[in-house]
């Protein structure tokens, strides 16, 4: 096991560095000034824009400045923001909760309806029910997401008033921030609970319901298809058709004996698709206005603040890389085939 992660690291560390490469130059590549955002074209004098392009560690060559960050990146130091002046690491875990709750809300919207579907797709291969999931989840997979955002407010919200349109919560309520998740901490505060009831969590669950469904759309058209794919190649398999002679119950042959032999890809593509909605949280995020990571990112961008965009996707490739580490892992530990000699 330990050589296990000697080898995974080895070949991630090289992408980390890459990365943290391409963002601090590709940035700066932007046509923008932070300086002058600041200071305002028309109000910035030459002398207090050098002075605070000095402030800003901006007036030294690109190559000068990304030695000191590197280093300090390695320590855990991102830096401060150019905006907000606090620390960029306390700025991320800030947002993150909202972030991930909105991330694993998608990502069960999409394994709950999707599963299932490409089960069905499998089990009635050639069948109307396989066409329609199938066509209908390739529909799914080619919305782009800002485009569906905006589809579901303009039908839920504005048509039929059933959903919020941005936002966690209801301004009327506070919440205490305990774990930075809404729906845990709107039902483990007792004095919430007291003076407000459920009333709290029903409303973080109306603010999650379109967001979520708006990003967990195209990993629930990639999960039923990848479902149904998996399982008609377990569905052929010799051990199927000894299970279904001896008897069995169809749902513990199809279940049992099939669905967990098929798993292995399912839980594979899972991991890669939770990478993506983080990734894509900055479309779905900006749409709804989701006090996020991606809100955040793109507020960023505008200002031109580059220790926040620098350390923000840092951040988010450390935490995709830690996710395939992990698929990885749990592949090993379900598949005994994939298990090296020393697992």
């Amino acid at each position: 096991m330990k050589d296990f992660f000697v080898a995974r690291l080895k070949d991630l560390l090289p992408t980390l560095f890459g990365i943290s490469l391409i963002s601090f130059f590709i940035i700066r590549m932007i046509p923008g000034d932070p300086v002058l955002l600041l200071l305002g074209e028309r109000g910035a004098d030459p002398v207090v824009y050098q002075e605070m392009k000095k402030e800003l560690g901006l007036d030294k060559p690109m190559a000068s400045q990304y030695v000191p960050y590197l280093g300090n990146a390695l320590r855990g130091d991102f830096g401060k923001s150019i905006i907000s002046k606090r620390e960029v690491s306390e700025e991320f875990w800030d947002r993150f909760p909202a972030t991930l709750e909105l991330g694993l809300a998608a990502l069960f919207f999409a394994a709950v309806i999707g599963i299932p579907l490409g089960i069905i797709s499998a089990i009635k291969k050639g069948s109307f029910l396989d066409f329609f999931f199938m066509t209908t989840s390739l529909v799914g997979y080619s919305m782009p997401i800002f485009w569906w955002g905006l589809i579901l407010i303009m039908i839920f919200s504005v048509g039929f008033g059933l959903t919020p349109v941005s936002g966690r919560i209801d301004i009327f309520y506070e919440v205490p921030t305990i774990t930075g998740f809404y729906l845990i901490d709107t039902l483990i505060n007792p004095t919430l609970l007291k003076e407000e009831g459920l009333a709290p969590f029903f409303s973080a669950i109306d603010h999650l319901i379109l967001p979520a469904l708006a990003m967990g759309t195209i990993p629930l058209a990639v999960l039923a298809r990848m479902t149904r794919s998996s399982m008609l190649e377990v569905l052929d398999e010799d051990y199927m058709r000894t299970a279904t002679a001896k008897g069995l119950p169809p749902f513990r042959v199809i279940m049992i004996h099939g669905f967990r032999n098929a798993l292995i890809p399912i839980i594979t593509v899972m991991g890669l698709l939770f990478g993506s909605i983080v990734t894509g949280a900055i479309l779905t995020e900006t749409i709804f206005s989701w006090p996020g990571i991606g809100k955040w990112l793109v507020a960023s961008i505008n200002a031109r603040d580059y220790p926040v965009i620098q350390g923000g996707v840092l951040f988010i490739a450390s935490l995709i890389v830690f996710i395939n580490l992990s698929i990885d892992f749990l592949s090993k530990i379900i598949n005994p085939r994939l298990r090296s000699d020393d697992l």
